[in-house]
């Protein structure tokens, strides 16, 4: 079939992400969504892999959410956070309050999850300001670490799996460390916080599965050697749990799992079930209680025009009302048992290093970066929407796929990758 009429009059004006316009195959038109297929324009129906950048978590169009979505858009569409309040928002406030661990009790909404780091890392920095402790002006990230690609977060990616190297020398310098894998990586991180400890004023991990940068996974211990050193060195603890929060790794969030309390926390991604733009940056007491002052100048002067949106607001209402009333951790078992199972064999596969799996995370690892637009086209031949990134191809799929689509998932990729050689 002809390309659509609106992407061929689109197409000479629309700047697409993470690619080169000028030599990238063009994009799949999509006509409509629904559980856990993408159905295009021309008629075909691929199997979605991975949830949309993760965030589908419960599947395309839950009635639920849609059902919270339509009543709220015949009340309040949207209505500005600055000086008004509305009922979605401090209700989800107050949920997110109570679902996640310690005192993480101050919640701070915006509308992507770049933006939250960014105002997670604004926090870090005003606590020392507010507390007045001079020359903490430096944050603390990590090889492998992937935060977003807005300036403040560039900076605290890794300098070379990040994608920003290009960047490298007009921004500003952070330090970037080994995570705290093992006792000696400890002990590393430790002189290294002895040193410089005193410019730095947060550490920012992602736990659990460090994402975009190369889907790498390391075991809780890793995290609690990091608060045990946040504490050791005075510095304060960010974990991004953009991509792992909501259920991804077996836990609704990995910091609870973990037994591990952040001082600060960043959300988003599956936060409203994969349907609107909505983040969160989640303080501790201790964080929001710098900021809690009769003084005007020492309040958190930020605040995004669709910050706390009602419609978005409502639909993390409904995603979370489905994962109280939902057997989501069974759901992500399965898909981890299938996952195991099925993307095995492609351990044979030509250039292929290595595959894991962690919850409903699925990845299969080469030596060299792939051909990012090669196999997303063979995936779509085969009736799946997969895209891989950097040296992964990977699988995040909703927790909601059916046994018979989750196996054309791993069967397309054994078929894909094994002929791909």
């Amino acid at each position: 079939m002809p390309d659509p009429d609106w992407l061929t009059r689109g197409a000479r004006h629309v700047w697409r992400p993470y690619c080169q316009m000028k030599t990238a195959p063009p994009p799949l038109a999509v006509a409509r969504t629904e559980g856990v297929r993408i159905i295009l324009e021309d008629g075909r129906e691929l199997i979605d892999g991975i949830a949309s950048w993760w965030t589908a978590c419960h599947g395309y169009n839950h009635p639920h959410i849609r059902q919270a979505v339509t009543a709220q858009l015949e009340r309040a569409p949207h209505v500005m956070f600055g000086g008004l309040a509305h009922e979605p928002a401090y209700r989800l406030a107050a949920r997110l309050a109570a679902l996640l661990p310690g005192d993480l009790d101050h919640v701070f909404f915006a509308e992507s999850g770049s933006v939250s780091v960014e105002i997670a890392m604004k926090m870090a920095l005003q606590y020392w300001i507010n507390r007045r402790v001079a020359g903490r002006t430096r944050f603390l990230g990590f090889l492998g670490g992937y935060h977003g690609d807005t300036l403040a977060t560039m900076t605290v990616c890794d300098p070379e799996e990040g994608m920003h190297s290009l960047f490298a020398g007009v921004l500003p310098a952070q330090v970037i460390a080994a995570l705290p894998t093992d006792a000696a990586a400890e002990a590393a991180l430790d002189r290294l916080l002895a040193e410089q400890g005193g410019d730095i004023a947060a550490m920012i991990v992602e736990p659990r599965v460090q994402g975009a940068g190369g889907m790498l996974f390391h075991d809780d211990e890793a995290l609690r050697r990091l608060r045990r050193l946040a504490d050791r060195h005075g510095v304060l603890l960010i974990f991004d749990e953009i991509f792992v929060g909501f259920g991804r790794t077996g836990d609704l969030f990995a910091c609870a799992g973990a037994g591990v309390t952040p001082d600060i926390v960043t959300l988003s991604k599956a936060l409203t079930g994969g349907t609107l733009p909505l983040s969160a940056a989640i303080a501790s007491r201790k964080v929001f209680e710098a900021f809690w002052s009769d003084d005007a100048g020492a309040a958190l002067v930020h605040g995004p025009t669709y910050m706390a949106n009602p419609l978005a607001c409502e639909a993390a209402n409904a995603s979370l009302d489905i994962f109280e009333a939902g057997d989501w951790r069974g759901q992500v078992a399965r898909i981890a048992e299938a996952l195991e199972a099925g993307l095995a064999p492609c351990r044979q596969a030509p250039g292929v290093v290595d595959v894991r799996v962690r919850g409903a995370i699925g990845v299969v690892e080469f030596a060299e970066p792939v051909d990012v637009g090669r196999l997303c086209a063979r995936f779509a031949e085969a009736g799946v929407w997969i895209r891989p990134m950097g040296k992964v191809v990977y699988l995040t799929p909703a927790f909601t796929i059916p046994e018979g689509d989750l196996e054309r998932l791993t069967a397309a990729v054994r078929k894909v990758l094994t002929a791909s050689g």
